[in-house]
C-alpha cells in the first residue's frame, strides 16, 4: 500500500471523501407492545470526513452510533437524506457500482471473538476481500496476506492457524488485517476496543493511529472510551437520542465543551490526572424511549437549563465557542466548566 500522511491526503482534495447530509433512519418497531410505531434511530446527521482524518462518534448507548456508521457504508438504506462518496450519491448507482465501492469501504467489528469464523484459518479469512473483488492473482494471495499480518504486528505463520488459538488482542488484529485487505480509502472501527484487556487496548489503538496515519485513511470511530477518542482523532462528533448534540475539534470539545449534554458526558469518563478530581455532573431520569422522543430538544427531559422553548423548536447546530466549534443548543448563557480533564471538584458541604 502506499504510504502517505494523513496530513497530506487531507489537503489533497478540498471535499470531503465522505458525506452525510441530514441523514436519517427509522426503523419500524417489532416489539409485543410497540409494534407499528416508528423507532427514530438517526435523525438529520450531517457528518463530513476528510482523507486522513479521524473523526470520533461518542454518546450513550442507543444514541444511534452504529447506525450512523452502518449508514455511511451503505449497510443499511437512509430514510431519508444522502450519503455521498467522493460527492457521488451512494443510493444513485447500480449494484456493479455499489460492489466496486464496497472496496473503498471497511468495517472493523466490535467483537473480535464472533467476528471471525472459527472454522477456517485466519490467513483465508483475511484474503476474502481480495478473493470476492479479483484484486490480486491466486497465486500472489500468500504474499498480500503475509504483508498485512506483518502490517498489523503478526507473523506470516499465524496465517495457518485458526482463530480459538489467538487472544482477543491478536484476534482484533486480524479482523483489521482483513478489513484492510481491499486496500480502503475509508474505515469505521466501531467500539473496536470495548471487549480488550485495557493494557490491550492501547496497543491496538497505537496501531489504529500509526495506520491511519501511514496510509492515510479516513476513520470513523465510533465509541464510549472518551480517553481513546481524545487520542485518536481530529474532530470528535456528541450524538444523544439520534441527533448531533456538539461537534468541533477534539481538543476544543475536550477542553470547553459547548452543550451540557456533552459536559455531562466528558464528566463521566476517567481523570487523565488522578490526582485531581473533577466536578461529576449528574443528570436527571433516564433517556427517553427512541419510540416516542421529546419534542423540540431531544435532550430538554435531562437538561437542568431548559427553557419552554426547548420543547417547541428543535435546534439547529451552529457554530459557538472556539473555531470549529458547533453546538445544538437555544441557550448561550449556560456556564459550562472549562477543561473537564482536570477541573478540581467543588469542596464538600
Amino acid at each position: 500500500m502506499t504510504e502517505i500522511s494523513a496530513s497530506d491526503a487531507a489537503a489533497s482534495s478540498a471535499e470531503p471523501l465522505v458525506q452525510a447530509r441530514r441523514l436519517t433512519r427509522h426503523f419500524a418497531s417489532t416489539g409485543i407492545f410497540r409494534r407499528g410505531r416508528t423507532v427514530h434511530a438517526v435523525t438529520e446527521v450531517d457528518i463530513a470526513l476528510s482523507r486522513g482524518e479521524a473523526v470520533g462518534l461518542v454518546g450513550e448507548s442507543g444514541s444511534g452510533k452504529s447506525t450512523v456508521g452502518r449508514l455511511l457504508l451503505a449497510l443499511l438504506r437512509p430514510t431519508a437524506g444522502q450519503v455521498l462518496f467522493e460527492g457521488t450519491d451512494l443510493a444513485t448507482l447500480d449494484k456493479a457500482a455499489q460492489r466496486r465501492l464496497r472496496q473503498r469501504m471497511q468495517l472493523v467489528f466490535q467483537d473480535p471473538y464472533s467476528s471471525l469464523d472459527p472454522r477456517r484459518r485466519v490467513g483465508a479469512q483475511i484474503a476474502d476481500g481480495l478473493v470476492i473483488h479479483g484484486i490480486v492473482p491466486a497465486s500472489e494471495r500468500l504474499e498480500r496476506v503475509t504483508a498485512l499480518l506483518d502490517q498489523v504486528g503478526l507473523p506470516a505463520s499465524h496465517g495457518e492457524r485458526f482463530p480459538h488459538e489467538f487472544s482477543g488482542g491478536q484476534r482484533q488484529r486480524i479482523g483489521i488485517a482483513r478489513a484492510l485487505a481491499t486496500q480502503p480509502d475509508f474505515l469505521v472501527a466501531d467500539e473496536p476496543v470495548s471487549s480488550l484487556d485495557v493494557s490491550i487496548q492501547a496497543q491496538v489503538l497505537a496501531l489504529l493511529a500509526d495506520l491511519r496515519t501511514r496510509l492515510g485513511l479516513a476513520m470513523l470511530f465510533i465509541s464510549h472510551d472518551l480517553p481513546a477518542v481524545r487520542h485518536l482523532c481530529d474532530r470528535v462528533i456528541v450524538m444523544y437520542l439520534g441527533r448531533v448534540m456538539e461537534e468541533g475539534p477534539t481538543a476544543a470539545v475536550f477542553a470547553a465543551p459547548r452543550h451540557p449534554y456533552t459536559a455531562a458526558l466528558l464528566s463521566a469518563a476517567p481523570s487523565i490526572d488522578p490526582a485531581r478530581r473533577r466536578k461529576r455532573i449528574l443528570l436527571r431520569g433516564e433517556p427517553p424511549s427512541s419510540v416516542d422522543p421529546p419534542s423540540g430538544c431531544v435532550f430538554r427531559t435531562r437538561c437542568p437549563y431548559a427553557l419552554p422553548a426547548c420543547a417547541e423548536s428543535v435546534p439547529k447546530l451552529r457554530p459557538f465557542g472556539l473555531p470549529g466549534q458547533f453546538k445544538a443548543c437555544l441557550r448561550d448563557d449556560i456556564p459550562i466548566d472549562g477543561d473537564i480533564n482536570g477541573a478540581p471538584e467543588d469542596s464538600k458541604k
